[in-house]
C-alpha cells in the first residue's frame, strides 16, 4: 500500500503535511517506508529521523525509470506502507524536447504513474475560497491516467473558510484527504538549499510531536484507510475536527 503527496506548485506545505503524516503513522505503530521524488537530500533526513528506516530517493532524471521501479519495490515491501513526497508542482518537470516520450519526465506525476500510485494533491487555500475548485478541476483533468486519489486543504482559516471551500469542491466529487489549518505554531526553518537539517534543530522532538498531533487531528483516516494500513484505534478521529 502507498501514496504520494503532492502539491499544486512549490511552498504549498507538501512536505508540513507529509511529516504530519509519516509522525501520525507511526505514532499509531505503522511501519513507514518513505521516498522523496528528485535528489533533494535534507527533506529525506526528517523523513528518516520520524521513521527510523533511511529515506530513499526516486529520482529517473539522474538514475532511470526502471531504477525507481526497482528501488521502491525493493525498500517498499520491507514496511507496512510507503509515503513518497514529491517535489515542487506535481506536473513539474524536464522540458517536452528533452523527453518527448513523457511530457513531464521526472515530475511527481511522473514518478506516481511509474509506480502506479494514488496521489493526494496538497492545496495552499490562505488566499482563495471558490477558486479552489478551478484549481483542483484542472489538476483532476489534466491527465486522465494518473490517479488523484484526493485533495488536502491547507492553511484553512476558519470553520467559515472551511465551509466556502467545501462547497466549492463538492460538484467534483473529488474526496478531501485532510483539512489543515494556518497555524504558526509549527515552523520548520529555512535557509536558501531548503529546511534546517535536523541535526541542527534543538526542538526538533517538539516540533514533530505538534505535527504528530496535527496529522491525527486533521486528516480523514477513514478515507486514507483505502490507502494506508491504519489499525483501528480509540485515540485516532476518522475524519477531520470539525473546529480549526
Amino acid at each position: 500500500m502507498g501514496l504520494i503527496i503532492a502539491g499544486d506548485r512549490s511552498g504549498v506545505g507538501k512536505t508540513t503535511i507529509t511529516l504530519a503524516l509519516l509522525a501520525s503513522l507511526r505514532e499509531q505503530g505503522v511501519s513507514v517506508q518513505s521516498f522523496k521524488v528528485g535528489p533533494d537530500y535534507i527533506d529525506p533526513m526528517f523523513h528518516t529521523y520520524i521513521t527510523g528506516r533511511p529515506c530513499r530517493n526516486l529520482d529517473p532524471v539522474l538514475t532511470s525509470p526502471e531504477w525507481v521501479k526497482t528501488c521502491y519495490l525493493h525498500h517498499g515491501q520491507t514496511a507496512d506502507c510507503a509515503v513518497v513526497e514529491g517535489v515542487m508542482g506535481l506536473f513539474d518537470g524536464l522540458p517536452y524536447n528533452c523527453h518527448p516520450d513523457d511530457r513531464y519526465f521526472g515530475s511527481t506525476a511522473h514518478v506516481a504513474k511509474l509506480l502506479n500510485l494514488p496521489v493526494m494533491l496538497v492545496l495552499d487555500c490562505g488566499r482563495m475560497s471558490n477558486s479552489v475548485a478551478a484549481i483542483a478541476h484542472g489538476f483532476q483533468t489534466f491527465d486522465p491516467s494518473l490517479n488523484l486519489a484526493g485533495i488536502v486543504l491547507n492553511r484553512v482559516g476558519s470553520d467559515r473558510h472551511q465551509e466556502y471551500l467545501e462547497a466549492a469542491l463538492e460538484p467534483l466529487n473529488l474526496p478531501i484527504l485532510g483539512v489543515f489549518p494556518r497555524q504558526t505554531q509549527i515552523t520548520i526553518p529555512d535557509r536558501h538549499l531548503g529546511l534546517i537539517p535536523t541535526a541542527e534543530l534543538p526542538h526538533l522532538n517538539r516540533i514533530l510531536d505538534r505535527l504528530a498531533h496535527l496529522g491525527k487531528h486533521h486528516f480523514n483516516w477513514q478515507k486514507l484507510q483505502q490507502f494506508l494500513p491504519i489499525p483501528p484505534s480509540p485515540h485516532l478521529p476518522i475524519s477531520p475536527s470539525p473546529h480549526l
